[in-house]
């Protein structure tokens, strides 16, 4: 749902219902991103003659720049929590940031980097090798089932780093048999690490066992009058139900949508006077360090929304310096040469992110692979001013039309998939930076090295003999030493 400006709010317009609220500025930016119980009490509290008399410099400036604004109707609070922390992470609206309390939702955290790896809640996603999953806005039940797994699953809770015998003797969670004691060898790391494989698949939806037996401790504890006990029960269950799921996974990953569907594919093929509406649309981003790691991203919406089982991500591989233009022409090339080849759908619409030097790279690559005609545009960031083929001036759309919206969630979910990509390509390379460090190890082998085993993580797990034999030129002896180095250096 979207107005032209905050003249045009009407109260009767908004569900009174939880969710997210999202305003932008003249230029389509998102300038805050807010949550709310009931979104048409708290959406009118901006819109009321009084509030800018009465509120404080920062929030009249905000009110002041609101240009347009949207909201999503969610099914409770847990979900709009989540799906505001999401969306402020992914935009860093400039007035979100101007005006935040110190506050932060806890996120779990398993810190691979140990070597017997632990289950702790965070409040700070930092780029540390660690997994985090979340937010979560209920803290007291996260505790009670970080808790409850850390028990269920005999993971350690001491705070040492590569624990031992010496932490072994003071340690009370070995004492009640909590703890699987891998520090004194009673758990291998092999079997360890399988521990945390299985606390993974909980994360990933696999909760019927630990419902099954959460809701039997919580019958039993009804059973026995311990209404306190059942309570704290329910409210784990709860908590990994809202998070982990099926209905509800979807959270953790929550970008802007285009919300309007069928209202924006009509709307956009109006405005580029296209013969048949744009019900599958592909958009392309690039992104990169100075040319290093660079990566693109395809996303696709179809009828109106995210199709992500569409989504692809691309490594560049022929262009080893900074040029968004070949980069773009690369991708383009190998995408749509493939299709072609396999004689696969086409896209309604192309879109690709910047103006008419990524267009003209685009285009080049469709022209050289023999595709045949496909609409493509542009759309540049500063004006969202959307570039066609063979015309040299934009066309400028009102920022309150839906196809601006449709063709600016596009670009934004682009830009979030290619981002987060060259993100985990960084991660990745910093670990794989450690390989220098071992003596022997030079870039040839290092790529041998890589290229058998997928990853650090992958070659971390393997075992000497595996080492030797599925790296050619590498003997018993130095895969030994390597296996030595890796486990000193988790």
């Amino acid at each position: 749902m979207v107005k032209k400006d905050k003249d045009q709010f009407r109260p009767g317009d908004i569900p009174a219902k939880p969710g997210v609220y999202v305003y932008r500025d003249r230029f389509g930016r998102v300038i805050y991103v807010g949550k709310a119980r009931n979104l048409r009490k708290r959406m009118s509290q901006y819109f009321q003659p009084s509030r800018m008399k009465t509120a404080d410099p920062k929030l009249r400036s905000l009110i002041k720049s609101i240009y347009s604004w949207e909201f999503y109707a969610v099914k409770n609070e847990d979900e709009s929590l989540i799906l505001e922390s999401r969306l402020i992470k992914d935009y860093a609206p400039h007035y979100n940031v101007l005006m935040r309390d110190d506050k932060r939702y806890f996120l779990l955290k398993i810190n691979l980097n140990e070597k017997f790896p632990r289950l702790t809640l965070a409040r700070v996603h930092k780029d540390d090798n660690a997994l985090y999953y979340g937010p979560f806005p209920k803290g007291t039940a996260l505790k009670e089932a970080v808790d409850y797994l850390n028990r269920h699953f005999g993971l350690r809770v001491c705070k040492s780093f590569e624990p031992g015998e010496e932490d072994h003797k003071h340690c009370l969670a070995s004492i009640i048999r909590d703890c699987s004691e891998p520090c004194v060898g009673r758990e291998t790391e092999e079997g360890y690490m399988a521990r945390i494989e299985e606390v993974k698949k909980v994360f990933e939806g696999n909760l019927k066992e630990i419902k099954e037996e959460l809701s039997e401790k919580m019958t039993k504890s009804a059973m026995d009058q311990r209404y306190e006990q059942a309570a704290k029960w329910r409210d784990i269950i709860d908590v990994l139900d809202t998070a982990f799921g099926d209905k509800n996974r979807s959270f953790r990953f929550a970008s802007i949508p285009a919300m309007t569907g069928e209202e924006s594919v009509k709307d956009l093929q109006e405005a580029l006077k296209l013969p048949e509406p744009p019900n599958l649309i592909e958009g392309f981003d690039i992104s990169n360090i100075g040319g290093t790691l660079a990566v693109a991203s395809l996303v696709c919406f179809e009828n109106g929304g995210p199709a992500r089982s569409r989504y692809r991500r691309y490594r560049i591989k022929t262009v080893d310096h900074s040029d968004d233009f070949a980069m773009m022409n690369e991708v383009i090339e190998r995408c749509y040469g493939r299709r072609l080849k396999e004689n696969r759908q086409m896209p309604d619409l192309i879109m690709v992110d910047g103006g008419k030097g990524q267009l003209s790279s685009a285009v080049d690559a469709l022209i050289k692979t023999g595709v045949p005609p496909l609409p493509i545009i542009g759309l540049a960031k500063k004006h969202e001013e959307i570039f066609l083929p063979g015309r040299s001036e934009p066309i400028v759309l009102d920022h309150s039309r839906p196809a601006l919206r449709l063709l600016q969630a596009l670009r934004d979910e682009a830009h979030r998939f290619a981002i987060s990509y060259h993100r985990q390509l960084r991660s990745q390379r910093l670990q794989e930076s450690i390989l220098d460090e071992m003596p022997g190890v030079g870039e040839e082998r290092k790529k041998a090295l890589l290229k058998a085993f997928g990853s650090l993580r992958e070659l971390r797990k393997a075992t000497p003999q595996e080492i030797a034999d599925k790296v050619s030129g590498i003997g018993p002896k130095f895969a030994e030493k390597l296996h030595d180095f890796l486990k000193k250096r988790k």
